[in-house]
């Protein structure tokens, strides 16, 4: 179901660490000052929001040139029938505009969704996942994929990046001035110790930042499992994050959409604060003990 944070994140960061540098070579060359000029501000809002809405708005195209997949545009197969359809239907019921549908090759049960809005999406399945999955089962990973884009959960995502990417690079700076000024006692800032000082304090912020994030995406995952389970059935959506916990292995997505899978990994102690979705087995119960 979840191949879309890892992908927009992966994007947003790179964005992020090229609008960085070309704001702080725009600094060093125009002299711009947080202290005495609000142009600073203006940038790092332009920047911050950019890379996020950049990411946004290619996210589509990033998906499908790195799986590889195939779009069905005529379904081939009764397989391919079946899905279009169950996406269709899905795709009414949650009142959103019909998605592309792709499938790509990979061992590993996995799907997922994305797309700039609710009406110009993707959503896309493994053929592992067709293979290990009955068909009650992969509705309900439909269902919650399609409740993602209902929710709008990447335009969400994007606004939130944008804000933190925000404050990034302008604590960066802050910072950035206060280290630049105690160490060289160059109160103006602008120098080589200042720019590198500026870039690194941005990819330490950036991770902290990310924590947010993914607080975010994991309190996403419940209320995507939740409409899961209202388009497909309460009890098939709990029979495939069963089927998920059972065959858990090793995903062959490349690592920079890998987080976008369905279970987005494991983590323990720290790493857990960067997963981007919660636990199987605590999604499970969550739907269990739901009315």
């Amino acid at each position: 179901m979840f191949k879309r944070i890892g992908l927009f994140l992966a994007t947003n960061l790179a964005v992020m660490a090229l609008l960085s540098l070309v704001l702080s070579v725009l600094e060093g060359y125009f002299h711009i000052r947080l202290g005495n000029t609000g142009v600073t501000l203006v940038l790092a809002t332009i920047f911050g929001f950019g890379g996020a809405l950049i990411s946004l708005l290619i996210s589509k195209w990033m998906a499908k040139r790195s799986t590889g997949m195939h779009v069905i545009t005529q379904p081939a197969n009764e397989v391919e029938t079946w899905l279009v359809a169950t996406v269709r239907r899905q795709a009414e019921a949650a009142g959103v505009k019909m998605p592309e549908v792709g499938i790509y090759d990979a061992p590993e049960i996995n799907a997922f969704a994305t797309g700039p809005s609710r009406n110009n999406s993707l959503v896309a399945v493994s053929t592992g996942l067709l293979r290990s999955m009955s068909r009650d089962e992969a509705e309900a990973v439909l269902g919650h994929e399609l409740s993602h884009v209902a929710n709008g959960d990447m335009v969400t995502m994007a606004l939130i990046q944008g804000v933190l990417n925000t404050f990034v690079i302008v604590l960066s700076r802050v910072v950035g001035r206060i280290i630049d000024s105690a160490i060289s006692g160059n109160r103006q800032g602008g120098g080589l110790a200042y720019f590198v000082i500026v870039n690194v304090l941005n990819l330490a912020f950036g991770m902290l930042a990310q924590v947010v994030v993914m607080w975010f995406s994991r309190w996403r995952e419940f209320h995507a499992d939740a409409g899961g389970a209202k388009l497909a059935g309460k009890q098939k959506m709990i029979a495939a994050l069963e089927r998920l916990a059972q065959n858990h292995g090793q995903s062959t997505l490349p690592s920079a959409i890998s987080a976008f899978g369905i279970s987005g990994g494991i983590g323990h102690g720290l790493q857990s604060l960067f997963m981007s979705h919660p636990p199987l087995e605590v999604r499970i119960q969550r739907l269990r003990d739901a009315a």
